[in-house]
């Protein structure tokens, strides 16, 4: 997979995991009874989504530069 910067990570983790909670919430409370079950599915999937991303945060190497574009010093 390839490198992702950690600040677009970590805004895809908040995004997720507050729009799950906020559908969790909003399905068990809310929502009348024909969309409880719906609304309630896809906020734990957002949850899901979000826990994907967190560990995608947790796992990626640095990024590390390139040694071909690098000027060597010649003493």
């Amino acid at each position: 997979m390839r490198y992702i910067e950690p600040t677009r990570v970590k805004v895809l983790m908040m995004m997720f995991f507050t729009t799950g909670v906020l559908g969790i919430i909003i399905g068990l409370s809310i929502a009348p009874p024909s969309m409880t079950m719906m609304i309630t599915f896809m906020g734990v999937i957002n949850v899901g989504l979000g826990a994907f991303f967190t560990f995608i945060f947790l796992t990626q190497v640095q990024k590390s530069p390139d040694k071909r574009k690098k000027k060597k010093k010649r003493d």
